[in-house]
């Protein structure tokens, strides 16, 4: 293995898996002239790779993280990466009411990663 950090390695492969899977899901739509079957063998195409990524990160990060704080983390890093994708690939402004929401996501993972007494 690496002398990386468990908590930078996890979160960095879950980042690059998350891109993946951001583009096999959300990709296409800019290609829209494209079959729907055409671009669902694409998307699992890439998929593939985000799996190659994602699985490694869940396995190395657990035990630091518990299971649920590895679901926290992901869904965090899938709502980072996705608003970046929105706005610079799909050319899609975020709106007061997404940002919002997403916030509300981040709260609860304060309520996973606090340590209650």
């Amino acid at each position: 293995m690496t002398s990386l950090p468990i908590p930078f390695m996890t979160i960095g492969l879950l980042i690059a898996s998350n891109v993946f899977m951001t583009f096999a899901w959300y990709g296409h739509l800019k290609f829209k002239e494209t079959t729907l079957v055409t671009v669902i063998f694409i998307s699992w195409g890439i998929a593939f790779f985000e799996y190659c990524l994602m699985v490694p990160a869940n396995r190395i990060g657990h035990g630091y993280f518990s299971a649920a704080e590895l679901k926290t983390i992901q869904e965090l890093v899938t709502l980072s990466v996705f608003a970046v994708f929105s706005v610079v690939y799909l050319k899609e402004p975020l709106a007061w009411n997404h940002l919002l929401g997403f916030g509300c996501i981040a709260l609860g993972a304060f309520f996973i990663f606090h340590k209650w007494a």
